[in-house]
């Protein structure tokens, strides 16, 4: 058995101010997670919404739960009242719908736009030029019941470390040239989620602010 709280204080201690650590609890136990709370650890990561409402009644209510997998329009309304942040924002009709339900439940909720930046199709995400357009509009500037807090980017599955770094690259010149162009004098837009178990090292190098870890801690699924 993994020793969860040496392996979270562990990594705390490696990272650099600044860099989040959201502790990825998806096909993990509430038990688990209850050792990573224990430790002193609060945001927790979760794939998939039925999996995380399952868990969340049944944890402490101070954890900050984020959504880091893709999300359905139909499953929005489940998350919004408790979700804090949303990382997997991939299309605008999405953006739209978790800004109707974050109205109806009188809360603005912080969102990260998803890029697709890695060389397997499968991924989700936004172009730049996607994401260029679509803030761009006139309608996106009258949703305020989202919060847009930056970016979040998955890299290819590989071992080419070149490759990972050049996407990840790739992410954080998107943030810059957004953050530069769009968002100049919005301090909530700062964030660049990016880094998993496999690559963080290099996500770190590559400077982004949120790592999303999960079998380095938790050990692998079970």
């Amino acid at each position: 058995m993994p020793d969860i709280a040496e392996n979270i204080a562990s990594l705390k201690n490696e990272l650099p101010q600044g860099v989040k650590l959201v502790a990825v609890s998806k096909t993990k136990p509430v038990s688990d997670i209850l050792v990573a709370y224990k430790s002193g650890h609060r945001i927790f990561g979760e794939n998939r919404v039925q999996e995380l409402l399952s868990k969340k009644d049944l944890l402490p209510s101070d954890i900050e739960w984020h959504l880091i997998g893709h999300l359905q329009t139909n499953k929005v309304k489940y998350v919004v009242p408790f979700i804090s942040m949303i990382h997997s924002v991939d299309s605008y009709k999405l953006i739209k719908t978790i800004n109707y339900e974050s109205e109806k439940a009188n809360r603005v909720v912080d969102c990260l736009l998803q890029f697709h930046i890695a060389s397997e199709e499968t991924k989700y995400g936004f172009s730049m030029d996607e994401v260029i357009a679509m803030i761009s509009t006139p309608e996106f500037s009258k949703l305020d019941s989202v919060k847009i807090c930056g970016v979040m980017g998955i890299a290819t599955f590989t071992d080419d470390e070149n490759l990972i770094r050049k996407e990840f690259r790739y992410l954080a010149d998107c943030f810059r040239e957004l953050k530069r162009r769009y968002f100049p004098e919005n301090d909530s837009f700062r964030e660049i989620s990016m880094g998993m178990s496999g690559d963080y090292k290099v996500a770190i190098e590559e400077g982004t602010t949120i790592i999303r870890l999960g079998s380095i801690i938790f050990g692998g699924r079970y």
